[in-house]
């Protein structure tokens, strides 16, 4: 709160104040002393709806617990705090509600495993999901699964940063209540996470609300120590509800708490709903692209050209833990869809209800925003990754933005080596969340898909709009959130179930981006335009240069891909009540007195910079900066981006040469494996085909033609003896299902 910034708190502290709780060496005597005991008994009834769901995921994440770690030892400090704050960084980036590490000793085993040569446990705790309301469909739906979702949450997390361990060239093992060798009570108590009660394992904060999963391994780190069982049980105090030493306080948890669980922490309901996008949308004239057509697809390809072409495998993974989360990415992709149940349940008449329910259903799995909108037929690619046509199939959107954590940014340049371990761990979760949504839904007879990074058939950026999540912004392809700005990443469950769409918001962000250049001016490749809005494929935006972003981010070499727009943003902000008030004040004003707009965005732009938002803050830097060159971790090989503001920096918009690939410029829909190298030349020229909005508004209104630019570049004729196999250049290379 205001007695204690968050914004000096050591980010491998957590999220709760464990380092104020007294410890016991007493403690640590009496547990290591215990007999090891043998496998609890769990219920591993066969459950149906959301139970069913989550074991569905579980299974795929057990799977890969246990991988040989590489055959060399990563150039790790041999601090072993230093190490600690490294790995407790790791969990507490994947939502870890808290962290801690013991030694383990033989008793830590169950009596009917054998023990592996491993001198360390980190304990991952992650605290129950709120409850849906009592009565509701939602309360139905989740049923007795608030410990089995917990627990997926913790060992994705364990398992995550089990393989992350590996990759650094250490042995590691992800270890769950089901199929682990490991007590975890007894480790949770050895490091300092809970006391034992009665019959249960006690969290000072939390009670019996958390599940646990470990990770066991041979990589020394600075142990914890047990808590006093009397002191730990008096923990929630004057200083907790505070939020003294920069923990998340009582107060802003009781805040969150008293919320209905279909609405956002976040109080999206304060924001002004519209008819319509506040950026023209030519519905009638929006062309339906090919995934080829995108950049980073074009790379997988070839048409940025070789170098290109190898980075693509690799540019947002060469970090030990992006690297971790893409094995679990990829084996969620055979899950995406699925089988259909034959009766449609007779709970679900109601569509209003029906969607209160998934609301609460994607917060009680993690997601941070959620709504939902019809799909427009241009929102579906027109072909998939293989060239095949797609039906657009689905008639609603359900659109959830997973944050990307604001500390970890800002600890970080923005295209440094976390960047992309950043997007990973927001791809990981969305893919999760709509992967056990969708497979619940069809278990209720509905037909439902999720649509990831990985294996997506829609466009996301249309539905987040018309879902009423954020505007478009000058960062261009990219919509900001009036609570969390533009840093998120998006998934998507598109769905027949019958629901209720949300209207479009207006927060004035037009006249904001169009008043502040800050992205624009800290771009490191100069892809941000200077100018003003254009109409793009019936799109009214600020279009970015879609070829010089990419190809920055393929080969940036002082880092993983880019994310410097988010974080220089000055709507990059956490809205709490543990926030600075002057951030609450702000964030009130943009929402609700949009008429003071223009007295208040120039002296907010300036002082953003004044107040050095945007620089890294040391306090927030947990991560080893490592790069995997040939499957192994080392020192970067080129050193690490470290930029600070360049607050002298301006462009002349007439002068800025943006590329604009139209529809006719894209590749063809079904050339895979075959290069089509961008005329860069053509695309700058391409921009006198553009309208202003002003000028496609008055077109349309008097009945004028579709520009030519709009429509596509039709498929080409060829066999397939002349196509190349890129699938080496794919990262996201589809696994079977068992």
């Amino acid at each position: 709160m205001i007695f204690s910034p968050k914004k000096s708190r050591p980010y491998h502290l957590g999220p709760y104040p464990l380092e104020r709780l007294t410890r016991s060496r007493d403690v640590l005597q009496r547990e290591l002393e215990l007999a090891r005991i043998t496998r609890p008994q769990l219920d591993d009834a066969t459950r149906d709806g959301l139970c069913h769901s989550i074991a569905k995921y579980h299974r795929v994440f057990h799977s890969l617990r246990n991988d040989d770690p590489v055959t060399a030892k990563a150039p790790v400090p041999d601090d072993l705090h230093r190490r600690t704050i490294d790995i407790k960084g790791s969990a507490y980036f994947l939502n870890a509600s808290q962290v801690a590490i013991c030694s383990m000793s033989d008793s830590c085993w169950l009596s009917n495993s054998t023990p592996l040569p491993h001198s360390h446990a980190i304990v991952v705790l992650v605290e129950h999901s709120r409850i849906p309301e009592t009565g509701t469909l939602a309360s139905d739906w989740v049923g007795g699964s608030i410990a089995a979702a917990s627990t997926l949450r913790a060992y994705e997390i364990a398992i995550s940063v089990a393989n992350h361990i590996q990759l650094m060239g250490f042995s590691a093992v992800a270890h769950d209540a089901h199929h682990g060798d490991v007590d975890l009570d007894r480790l949770t108590v050895l490091a300092g996470l809970g006391v034992r009660g009665n019959r249960k394992i006690l969290n000072p904060y939390l009670g019996e609300q958390f599940s646990v999963c470990a990770v066991t391994t041979d990589y020394a780190l600075s142990i914890d120590m047990p808590l006093d069982p009397d002191k730990a049980r008096k923990a929630r105090g004057l200083a907790y509800s505070l939020g003294l030493g920069g923990a998340t306080s009582g107060l802003e948890r009781w805040r969150q708490r008293r919320r209905p669980t279909h609405l956002s922490k976040y109080a999206m309901e304060t924001v002004q709903r519209v008819d319509k996008p506040t950026t023209l949308i030519l519905d009638d004239e929006v062309p339906r692209v090919p995934k080829r057509a995108a950049f980073f697809e074009r790379a997988i390809h070839g048409d940025l050209g070789k170098k290109t072409q190898l980075e693509r495998s690799r540019f947002a993974f060469k970090h030990p833990l992006a690297t971790a989360m893409l094995n679990q990415i990829s084996a969620m992709v055979p899950y995406q869809d699925g089988p259909v149940a034959n009766r449609i349940a007779k709970s679900c008449g109601d569509a209003a209800e029906n969607t209160r329910a998934l609301k609460s259903l994607s917060y009680f799995m993690g997601a941070e925003l959620t709504g939902v909108c019809e799909i427009p037929r241009y929102a579906w690619y027109s072909h998939d990754e293989c060239g095949e046509a797609i039906e657009c199939h689905h008639k609603f959107a359900v659109v959830m933005l997973i944050d990307q954590e604001f500390d970890t940014m800002e600890g970080a340049s923005g295209d440094d080596f976390i960047s992309g371990a950043q997007s990973m761990r927001a791809y990981m979760r969305g893919a999760v969340i709509s992967g056990v949504m969708s497979e619940h839904l069809r278990g209720l007879g509905f037909s439902a898909r999720a649509q990831t990074n990985a294996d997506s058939e829609v466009l996301q950026l249309p539905l987040i709009l018309l879902a009423g999540l954020g505007e478009l912004s000058r960062i261009g392809e990219l919509v900001l959130n009036p609570f969390v700005g533009p840093r998120f990443k998006s998934v998507v469950l598109t769905t027949d179930m019958p629901l209720v769409v949300d209207k479009p918001i207006d927060f004035g962000l037009q006249y904001f981006c169009s008043n502040c250049y800050k992205c624009a001016r800290e771009c490191p490749c100069d892809a941000i335009t200077w100018g003003d809005k254009v109409m793009f494929n019936g799109y009214e935006m600020w279009k970015l240069d879609a070829e010089r972003c990419a190809r920055y981010r393929l080969t940036n070499q002082r880092g993983l891909a880019c994310g410097r727009c988010m974080k220089t943003c000055p709507l990059n902000k956490v809205v709490s009540w543990d926030g600075p008030i002057a951030t609450q004040v702000a964030s009130w004003l943009g929402i609700n007195a949009r008429w003071l707009k223009p007295l208040l965005v120039p002296i907010a732009t300036r002082l953003d910079d004044w107040l050095r938002h945007g620089v890294r803050n040391p306090a927030k830097k947990w991560w080893l900066d490592l790069e995997i060159v040939d499957g192994l971790c080392v020192e970067p090989r080129k050193g690490v981006n470290k930029r600070d503001l360049d607050l002298t920096r301006h462009v002349d918009a007439d002068k800025q040469k943006i590329a604009y690939y139209n529809a006719n410029a894209m590749p063809p829909p079904n050339a895979q494996g075959i290069a089509f190298f961008p005329d860069r030349k053509a695309a700058i020229a391409a921009a006198k085909l553009l309208e202003t909005p002003s000028e496609a508004s008055r077109r349309v209104s008097i009945g004028g033609s579709k520009p030519e630019h709009y429509v596509p570049t039709p498929a080409v004729a060829r066999s397939d003896s002349h196509q190349a196999d890129t699938s080496l250049f794919d990262p996201y290379r589809k696994a079977d299902p068992d």
